[in-house]
């Protein structure tokens, strides 16, 4: 039996974008700003939890997603704190599971849609179809089909990783996915979160981009790349689409890196200007002078960047949680 190879052609402008994507990851890897900031870390999470979940018609808005994340009440549909609530749990393996692994997929999708769907972590016993309102427009393989399909995918996936960049494989792979639509309920959730492990398996910075965000700008546009690629029987259209969205993210990932570069700048200076040479101060004392209410944002914004850039030190620097602490400029 011939192995299944996913059609799609690798075009100029594809091959370009991939060039351009590339060199971008080269300069957010020298701003190393994505993966340091814990508050940045969880704010792209939030936002691409939000994004794939309001793509499915989760009416929870940002607000309302990162509370339910931080453990606070939220008035809403139980489903849909559910699904934000596992989506999160989702989310936080994407660094644990083996993104050519079928059993870990099937993990995940447990994990996705825990407490909401019946067959949760396993493949669709029946017919499903894409519907524009009452009218059928796409029938997906029948149930029977899908067990073989997927090994197939994955089988290419593991057998192409050395041979097919890891961008246009990652894409190629989400849309196989939605074709084949395995899961009775979850597929655009866990093939654009899979996308991302993919692709966080090349460079991890990925776990930090919300490339989720940029698809809900485009929603139509993203069904229709999908539709468009049923009806040529290819996945080229798609390919560019998802690549235009990640170079997009990218963009906005690096002018919001910049901006906290400019902000740690803006701070380190805000706390040096609080002190007189050779007079240490405590944190409560640099509290007062910055007119900082918590703890937590100064240690975060104010004194952990200083400390590390060694503008400041400590003055007992073999117990730096001692109560009697106090920082000097240098």
């Amino acid at each position: 039996m011939a192995k299944y190879i996913p059609p799609f052609e690798i075009t100029p402008p594809i091959l370009k974008m991939v060039a351009d994507i590339s060199e971008k990851i080269t300069k957010l890897d020298n701003y190393s700003n994505l993966n340091k900031k814990p508050y940045l870390r969880k704010q792209t999470k939030i936002n691409s939890i939000h994004s794939s979940l309001a793509i499915e018609n989760n009416s929870l808005t940002v607000e309302q997603v990162k509370d339910v994340i931080d453990g606070k009440m939220v008035l809403g549909s139980q489903k849909d704190i559910q699904e934000v609530k596992n989506a999160y749990n989702a989310y936080e393996m994407i660094s644990e599971v083996n993104p050519y692994n079928l059993k870990d997929l099937k993990k995940v999708h447990g994990v996705m849609t825990y407490l909401t769907v019946e067959e949760s972590g396993e493949f669709r016993r029946g017919n499903e179809g894409v519907f524009d309102g009452k009218n059928c427009i796409f029938m997906c393989p029948p149930p029977e089909r899908v067990p073989d399909l997927m090994v197939d995918l994955f089988t290419w996936l593991k057998e192409n990783k050395n041979q097919i960049h890891p961008l246009i494989l990652s894409c190629v792979f989400h849309y196989e996915f939605v074709f084949i639509h395995p899961f009775s309920d979850g597929n655009g959730r866990i093939a654009r979160l899979w996308q991302n492990i993919l692709l966080y398996n090349w460079k991890d910075i990925f776990a930090y981009l919300p490339i989720e965000s940029q698809i809900h700008k485009y929603q139509n546009g993203y069904y229709k790349a999908i539709a468009n690629c049923n009806d040529e029987g290819n996945s080229t259209e798609f390919i560019a689409f998802m690549l235009k969205m990640i170079n997009e993210t990218l963009d906005e990932a690096m002018t919001l890196s910049q901006t906290f570069v400019d902000q740690e700048t803006l701070n380190i200076n805000k706390l040096l200007a609080c002190f007189t040479e050779n007079i240490p101060l405590s944190a409560k004392e640099i509290m007062t002078k910055l007119n900082v209410k918590s703890k937590n944002t100064l240690r975060n914004q104010y004194l952990h960047p200083a400390l590390k850039a060694e503008f400041i030190k400590l003055t007992i620097p073999d117990k730096p949680n001692s109560s009697k602490q106090k920082y000097y400029k240098v």
